[in-house]
């Protein structure tokens, strides 16, 4: 969960997101050198009152500042690179989930199942519990066994929505006709949650998404009192 005044991203939950936090790091890293390295020779260009005649001619400035960011952009293209192949890696998934798109509301089916699926509306504020959180929280949350990788297929059946869990370093559009894969593994359990990250409607802002994620022997008992309440 964010808290207020944070800066950072939310803690890492998933490989992936891990992987994108050290990617960030090593970025930004570059950037303030860059930055840094500009604002120093600004000052001293601003500030120095020696002149150089041949600046203009210098062949080996002009050549170290033609490489130099080729290398740079080459130091950020391969891991970037590397985090998006792992990103549409689909391994073979413990289980599937489908995710579809309303105005403004998500439905769940657990396509394993013959007869596993629910929809999932925002609770209102007025019937929030003590300690629940406003705008975030949901009658029937998405259970998911953790330590095992899910497929989610995510669609939409009216307008553009997309399906975000940032401390899963999930993001994927829904879109009407259209059957878009993320891949997800929990390395611990406890409940996450997102939003729709693509401005949907007048009430876009309350289609919130919750994720618990749990052993795999909570997730099967779970499963089956679902079923039999269904």
């Amino acid at each position: 969960m964010p808290y207020p005044m944070q800066l950072g991203f939310q803690d890492a939950t998933s490989p992936i997101m891990e992987e994108l936090m050290y990617f960030h790091d090593h970025t930004l890293m570059i950037v303030f050198l860059i930055s840094s390295l500009v604002l120093y020779v600004l000052i001293l260009m601003l500030t120095t009152k020696l002149t150089h005649t041949s600046t203009m001619d210098a062949q080996e400035v002009e050549t170290i500042w033609t490489i130099m960011p080729a290398v740079i952009l080459v130091l950020i293209a391969l891991p970037s690179l590397r985090i998006l192949y792992m990103m549409d890696e689909i391994y073979n998934p413990y289980l599937t989930v489908k995710a579809m798109g309303h105005q403004w509301y998500w439905s769940y089916e657990y396509t394993d199942y013959e007869e596993l699926a629910f929809d999932s509306y925002m609770i209102p504020t007025q019937d929030l519990a003590p300690g629940q959180l406003r705008l975030l929280e949901v009658d029937n949350r998405v259970v998911l066994p953790m330590e095992l990788p899910i497929r989610m297929l995510i669609s939409s059946e009216d307008v553009l929505h997309a399906w975000a869990v940032p401390s899963l370093g999930l993001k994927a559009d829904a879109i009407p006709g259209r059957l878009n894969q993320a891949t997800l593994t929990s390395t611990r359990p406890g409940i996450y949650y997102g939003q729709c990250s693509e401005i949907c409607g007048s009430n876009h802002s309350f289609m919130p998404i919750v994720l618990e994620m749990s052993t795999l022997k909570y997730f099967e008992n779970w499963s089956h009192m679902m079923q039999s309440s269904l």
